[in-house]
């Protein structure tokens, strides 16, 4: 009787673990496709500079209820040029050694001044007469137009140098979208390079 138990389990085990037949196949419902709607370049755009930052430095901030923030009126138009900074007070060798203005668009370190830059498509301040490939190149090397001089800190760019091309465009088009603001902002002063010890 244990035999015969045995040998009916083991017929039923097998029998659970075959495949379904196709006419089983034919009659269950068809599994749904996933299928990514594309974005539109322009939101996407949107969506990563704010995620990124970008307000962050290249929008002049300005004190709010709860403190400072971005002056949203002058949207990532950089540097003011109304403001002109002083020179900066020494910092003597650290453990502080960088320091930024007050609307967080004005920065001095070892490298020098660094201004951030105005990214609003102006033709003759911001970033209007950069291509696309300007845009992705200047994003990849670390340099100004993509071929210039080295970006000055505390731009980011070797972060967002991981961004996809795909990404990278899609802040350009966001960023060739949004109002022109003229602003003119002040070249970086390059410091010269520490002598070795």
């Amino acid at each position: 009787m244990k035999r015969l138990l045995c040998v009916l389990c083991l017929i039923l085990a097998m029998i659970g673990c075959q495949q379904p037949s196709r006419n089983s196949e034919q009659t269950s419902p068809p599994l749904p496709r996933v299928v990514e709607k594309k974005q539109d370049p322009i939101k996407r755009g949107e969506y990563l500079v704010k995620v990124s930052a970008c307000n962050e430095c290249h929008t002049p901030f300005k004190m709010g209820p709860k403190g400072p923030e971005p002056d949203m009126t002058r949207m990532l138009s950089g540097h003011p040029e109304s403001l002109v900074m002083p020179k900066p007070p020494e910092l003597g060798k650290g453990p502080w050694v960088v320091i930024s203005s007050g609307t967080n668009t004005a920065y001095a370190g070892p490298w020098g001044i660094s201004y951030a830059i105005n990214l609003t498509p102006d033709q003759n301040t911001g970033i209007g007469i950069w291509t696309e490939d300007m845009f992705v190149k200047a994003i990849r090397t670390g340099k100004h137009f993509g071929t210039s001089r080295p970006i000055q800190p505390p731009m980011p760019w070797q972060s967002y140098s991981n961004m996809t091309d795909e990404d990278l465009k899609s802040i350009y088009a966001f960023l060739r979208s949004i109002p022109p603001i003229s602003n003119k902002v002040p070249d970086p002063v390059i410091a010269e390079p520490p002598t070795a010890p």
